[in-house]
């Protein structure tokens, strides 16, 4: 069935359902978002007809539809469980979305958040029904139902759409607010009531952030952009009396039954879904299309991981010529020669896990103890790390193993190769684990005399920290980078920094040099 068509059947069987509706009128704000604004949402993303829709989403809509137009049955309880059924494979769709993509792309992580939100709307509808004590009157728990409709599957997928049409970084504040409030708002209902005004407050904050966004945008029409700020307008007027109501001043359950009944169902939702229905904006998402090591681990990596791939010839260094990444002519002639003839240099090491981090490392050490792979010391005294370079098939070009060591014991197993792609080189690093691979994408930067190699790069770079398993290529929220530095001849500095959502958590420091030449 083309979209049209299936937007059809859903207009008529909301309407059959409010005729035959036998509850009271309210209810039918949640009957509208789960037979009709859903419905044709997730037929904007998913853009083509799916088994979802005929296993699973035509027996839910049929169980709500019955619900609606009947009085309490003792098959309430099973249409209900076929409703939740179906919310919670929508969540698995978005799960699955975000795990084949990773941490990237916002605006469609925004739209995935949504999906899976989704199954939380579903278990309230179905405490609702099956009458499962929740702590709160039925009409409150019915209220949180349609929450996690409206304002936890619509909009974030409304801003997510937007995202598509045009990101900034006050795009990524306003959407990361979104995402975030709903759970905010959960923990202040149920524990923590001052949490409830704060949730609402950032809820203020990302709405007016979308209106401002709205207006920026480039939008398909002049009537699509018109529709989309009715829409996100209408959350603006509604969420005012939201915080009213938060914060215990005198507004009705009643009023706002009315008052966010025809704004949230009319304004927000059906002129949102009619605006982004006019034109859906197509997934900026790419793909990644860099070369995968083939090597896998076990459950111990050790050296023994390139044992069978080695190669008959040798490589000197990490790099046969760094004129592949930058000019060497205007570069470090030590930092161009560490990179050349890597064998010809001592490495030593100090090695500082962050506070706040420190916990984790705690457990995390016995583990890659046990793995030998990623096994950095908790202590930060500087230590020396030996090993050698290994040439080794894997699957991409000229790949060597760095092997390295903290008294013969292994510390590091990283696989070095590069490839080029629009008119760049990037350096491609593979690190063997149990049954997958940790993948580190990094461009090569001059810096005066300093050479930086980071996983952060531009919108359209493939730079980042991948985790490998099977087919799935899962972009990680890492990032990390090296800025090294020339000390004097024969001898650098190198500092090495990771960071997990943006926060740092390990630095080490190196000093580099020529195995004749003293440490300064």
């Amino acid at each position: 069935m083309t979209f049209k068509r299936i937007a059809l059947l859903h207009i008529i069987l909301f309407v059959a359902a409010a005729i035959f509706s036998v509850g009271p009128w309210y209810l039918l704000m949640l009957t509208v978002a789960q037979l009709l604004f859903v419905p044709v949402t997730l037929q904007l993303i998913f853009k083509k007809e799916t088994r979802l829709y005929y296993y699973f989403a035509i027996p839910a809509f049929a169980s709500v539809f019955i619900l609606q137009i009947t009085t309490e049955t003792k098959l309430d309880l099973l249409l209900a469980a076929i409703y939740l059924l179906f919310t919670f494979v929508v969540a698995l769709y978005g799960f699955g979305r975000f795990i084949r993509r990773g941490f990237v792309h916002l605006e469609e992580f925004a739209i995935d958040a949504g999906m899976m939100y989704l199954f939380i709307g579903g278990m309230w509808f179905f405490a609702y029904i099956a009458e499962i004590d929740t702590g709160f009157s039925p009409l409150i728990t019915w209220l949180t139902g349609i929450h996690f409709h409206y304002s936890s599957f619509l909009l974030p997928v409304f801003v997510g759409f937007l995202g598509r049409l045009y990101k900034t970084t006050l795009y990524k504040i306003v959407c990361t607010i979104i995402l975030i409030s709903p759970i905010i708002v959960a923990i202040g209902i149920t524990s923590l009531p001052w949490l409830e005004v704060i949730s609402v407050l950032l809820y203020i904050i990302g709405i007016y952030g979308l209106i401002f966004l709205s207006f920026k945008s480039p939008f398909s029409s002049t009537l699509q952009k018109v529709l989309v700020l009715i829409s996100f307008g209408a959350l603006g007027v509604t969420i005012i009396f939201s915080l009213l109501y938060a914060a215990r001043v005198t507004v009705s359950i009643d009023f706002m039954l009315r008052f966010h009944g025809f704004f949230n169902c009319v304004l927000f939702a059906l002129c949102g879904l009619v605006g982004w229905s006019k034109f859906t904006p197509p997934s900026n998402e790419r793909g990644y299309r860099f070369p995968i090591s083939r090597i896998r681990g076990k459950r111990v990596i050790g050296d023994q991981i390139i044992t069978k791939s080695v190669e008959k010839h040798t490589y000197n260094g990490l790099v046969d010529d760094m004129n592949i990444y930058v000019e060497k002519k205007t570069l470090s002639p030590t930092i161009i020669d560490f990179y050349e003839n890597t064998i010809q240099y001592r490495l030593f090491s100090e090695v500082h896990w962050h506070t706040w981090f420190k916990p984790f490392a705690a457990i995390y050490q016995p583990i890659s103890n046990k793995v030998q792979q990623l096994n950095l010391p908790f202590s930060n005294k500087q230590m020396e790390m030996t090993g050698d370079i290994i040439a080794i098939e894997d699957g991409r070009t000229k790949t060597r193993a760095w092997v390295r060591k903290i008294d013969k014991e292994v510390i590091f197993i990283a696989l070095y190769s590069y490839y080029r792609t629009n008119e760049k080189t990037y350096m491609n690093i593979a690190l063997p684990l149990p049954w997958s691979s940790m993948i580190g994408i990094l461009e090569l930067h001059q810096q005066g005399d300093k050479l930086l190699l980071t996983s952060k790069g531009t919108t359209n770079s493939d730079a980042g920290i991948y985790l490998t398993a099977n087919k799935f290529v899962f972009k990680l929220p890492l990032q990390e980078q090296f800025l090294v530095e020339e000390i004097q001849e024969g001898q650098l500095r190198a500092k090495h920094q990771m960071r997990i959502f943006s926060l740092p958590f390990l630095t080490i420091n190196y000093v580099i040099s020529l195995q004749d030449k003293k440490i300064s």
